[in-house]
């Protein structure tokens, strides 16, 4: 438990912070996705060691106590979306940061057209103009189950669900300039790769 005033990191920071090839990466990602800072991303790393440590030791345990095991890991990575629903523990072992980042709820509300740019998703979600299932969200990091993802959109109460709100008409104007197809195509490649 702790002291709630200091509370531990759920991050760990890079061993090697200033090699050239990890910092580019890192902010590769960071201007992808529209993070705050390098703890956010930092963070999806630790939940994706987690669940890569739990993969492993399954996989070093005995065929007949793993069994239920391997099928909750299994069922709660594929009701996330992270991996299909008949993969296996080699799938989880092949995951990357990419495949966390692209269940964040600013990521789902960029690729479903709320927004037009990372950055403005980001303020979209955190001024309360977006609903999951019903339901308010203003957490960006909000991980959106695959149920979930089709009940991402403006909140009743949001005044950008009016078609003339004038964030609104920049959204749809940007959506429907030329380059916004090139970019939808360069993000997509930049998170296959």
């Amino acid at each position: 438990m702790g002291d709630p005033k200091r509370q531990r990191r759920r991050f760990q920071t890079p061993r090697y912070p200033w090699l050239r090839g990890e910092l580019d990466a890192e902010l590769r990602l960071i201007g992808q996705y529209g993070l705050r800072n390098k703890h956010e991303l930092w963070r999806a790393q630790a939940v994706l060691s987690k669940y890569r440590t739990t993969a492993r030791s399954l996989l070093a345990e005995p065929s007949e106590s793993r069994a239920k095991h391997e099928r909750e890991l299994l069922k709660k990575l594929s009701s996330l979306g992270m991996i299909a629903e008949t993969a296996s523990l080699d799938d989880v072992l092949g995951l990357s940061v990419q495949d966390i980042m692209e269940r964040r709820l600013q990521t789902i509300v960029l690729r479903k057209g709320l927004a037009s740019t990372p950055q403005q998703a980001r303020q979209i979600v955190t001024h309360g103009h977006v609903s999951v299932g019903g339901r308010r969200v203003t957490v960006p990091g909000y991980k959106v189950s695959r149920e979930e993802e089709e009940t991402v959109s403006y909140a009743s109460t949001s005044p950008v669900l009016k078609t003339d709100h004038p964030v609104r008409k920049g959204i749809e104007a940007a959506l429907r300039a030329p380059g916004r197809v090139e970019l939808k195509e360069a993000n997509q490649r930049g998170s296959k790769a």
